[in-house]
């Protein structure tokens, strides 16, 4: 190998170790999970809880509503329907 060539390898292998560093250090950080947030706000986890009761309170209204119209519907079938002996 001659000296240019050298040079251009040394310079190669040394941009190469320059860029992929930070990338290898990111995953390895990633991998050991140091991203990650220690844990959530409790004001934050108060929000989401109170949004949560707040839905499951919404679902039971609909449930209730459901339940009224399907028995109304049955019994307006039911009404509907000829009487036996006329």
């Amino acid at each position: 190998m001659s000296g240019p060539e050298m040079i251009a390898a040394v310079v190669f292998f040394g941009g190469m170790f320059t860029v992929l560093r930070p990338v290898a250090s990111a995953v390895a950080k990633r991998i050991a999970g140091e991203h990650r947030q220690a844990g959530i706000d409790p004001a934050e986890r108060d929000e989401i809880l109170n949004d949560l009761q707040a839905v499951r309170q919404e679902v039971a209204e609909l449930a209730e509503r459901v339940d009224f119209t399907e028995r109304l519907l049955a019994r307006q079938q039911q009404d509907a329907l000829p009487k036996p002996g006329s």
